[in-house]
């Protein structure tokens, strides 16, 4: 199960650098000019998460595997980008393709780093890129919906159920106003699938980046205040962060040499650790995990699952003969010393097909093919 999410901004901002840090190589090329990352890059990163830590120093097991969160570095959007201003249309396309967009707002001066637009104005970078995404979004619905409405005219169900989901996203983007705010509701099944179908690129959730100067990184600036609070009103996340801080510590070998530099800086943690966490949160994941004395493993899944969709993450199989899972909390599994232990004190359970997973359940499945 993989899901991935698009770095995106104007030139300049800081995303190579932070794609740099976030995946630990120099596979983007972080340049002072447009346009220097020409193909989307790609890595993949582990979710922090210390109860998997927890969970190692408790069993001990021969092999750990986290769960991960790719990123893809996306060249930088400019004003004209719907219309193919620089090299907007494959950067558009590029957008498509992920699950959720991590938008990198400059908010520092530096007069040796060019600004495309002339000056640093993190809410003004951030709606000229809102703005290219949204007409491109109207574009690709308008094209489409006279030819749908006239099917519909003449019965067409499905040509009917798009015009029904379409309508409304059209009458928003107009509005200024981004295709996840006319989102369908998540009981209407069908209208839920043909919205998804639409792969609209303001339909996908968005966490802001702020990316200060070193000085800056503990407790933000003038600039990242005023992208928080463009984020709290759209009901939207925000991060402070210092790409260059994050490339220096990504050097440093031992977790011993990155804490004691973080330390100095006044920071409790990485802010890459911060954004791999949000965008985690960002697409509704949540994680199970297995323990063994082979293996301790961290699984991704999407909140709400039900037993036997989690357990067809690990093999198809597995949620085809789908019997039971025997299942532990994460809090009694610490608390009573291990699997044996949950056993002998009850805390180990018996769940059936109905069974929504929580968010750190130890999980064994049982089933039979």
């Amino acid at each position: 199960m993989g899901f991935n999410c698009g770095i995106v901004g104007l030139p300049n901002v800081g995303k190579s650098t932070l794609f740099n840090a976030l995946t630990q190589t120099i596979a983007a090329q972080a340049a002072n000019f447009p346009f220097c990352t020409i193909e989307p890059n790609t890595g993949r990163v582990a979710v922090p998460d210390k109860r998997l830590d927890k969970l190692v120093e408790m069993v001990k097991p021969k092999n750990v595997v986290p769960t991960q969160l790719e990123f893809v570095d996306i060249a930088g959007l400019v004003k004209g980008a719907s219309k193919g201003e620089g090299l907007g249309n494959q950067f558009l396309a590029n957008i498509r393709e992920t699950d959720a967009v991590i938008h990198v707002l400059r908010c520092f001066e530096n007069e040796n780093i060019t600004h495309v637009e002339g000056s640093v104005d993190p809410v003004r970078d951030a709606d000229i890129v809102k703005t290219e995404l949204m007409i491109a979004d109207l574009d690709s619905l308008q094209k489409r919906i006279e030819q749908l409405r006239k099917k519909a005219t003449a019965g067409d169900k499905d040509a009917a159920l798009n015009v029904r989901v379409m309508e409304p996203v059209i009458a928003a983007l107009q509005a200024g106003k981004p295709a996840r705010s006319a989102a369908p509701d998540a009981k209407d099944k069908e209208a839920v699938k043909c919205y998804k179908m639409l792969q609209l690129l303001t339909s996908k959730p968005v966490l802001y980046v702020c990316n200060v100067d070193e000085d800056s990184a503990a407790s933000g600036n003038r600039f990242s205040e005023a992208v928080q609070k463009m984020a709290a009103a759209e009901g939207a996340e925000a991060v402070i962060i210092s790409a260059e801080i994050e490339a220096e510590v990504a050097q440093l070998e031992s977790e011993a040499e990155k804490q004691e530099f973080l330390s100095a800086l006044g920071l409790e943690e990485t802010g890459l650790s911060k954004i791999i966490r949000a965008g985690y949160n960002l697409l509704g994941l949540q994680t199970y995990f297995t323990a063994g004395p082979k293996e301790v493993r961290a699984w991704t899944f999407v909140k709400g699952m039900k037993a036997p969709q989690c357990a067809g993450i690990i093999h198809t199989d597995f949620e085809r003969g789908f019997i039971r899972a025997e299942t532990i909390s994460y809090d009694d599994y610490v608390r009573f010393g291990g699997e044996q232990a949950c056993k002998d004190a009850g805390k180990m359970r018996s769940e059936g097909k109905e069974y929504v997973v929580q968010d750190g359940d130890l999980m064994n499945f049982l089933f039979n093919v």
